[in-house]
């Protein structure tokens, strides 16, 4: 059974910094792809970090690019987001998610399998 467990979200202030853990269990890296994808209400997916499953080579859009950054650590079966100088524009739900590949220029569902549950991040202003 695949099971992602998410923590770290939660409410901080522009320019906080927060740290979203990924727990997973039922496939491993070799499998997949792992990564972060964000929506916000009325808004659609927005990939924000991925990890290749070959290499690690790591995927961001511009949006997110040089405030966050995805790490894994294999002994865990585990994968992080730290996100830095956070906006109010980041305010959204993040899900933890494994891909068949990382493709920045794609849209977030053409290569996403599994997704967990979300965490909220809230960045006031």
């Amino acid at each position: 059974e695949v099971q992602f467990v998410e923590s770290g979200g939660g409410l901080v202030q522009a320019g906080g910094s927060l740290r979203l853990s990924c727990a997973f269990s039922g496939f491993t890296f070799d499998d997949y792809a792992l990564g972060w994808f964000r929506q916000a209400p009325g808004k659609e997916r927005e990939g924000v970090s991925c990890i290749s499953s070959s290499d690690g080579s790591t995927y961001y859009p511009d949006s997110v690019k040089g405030r966050f950054t995805i790490s894994r650590d294999n002994a865990k079966n585990a994968v992080y987001l730290q996100m830095n100088s956070l906006k109010p524009e980041d305010t959204a739900v993040y899900y933890c998610a494994a891909f068949v590949q990382c493709n920045p220029s794609a849209r977030v569902n053409r290569y996403l399998e599994l997704w967990g549950q979300g965490a909220l991040v809230t960045v006031s202003s």
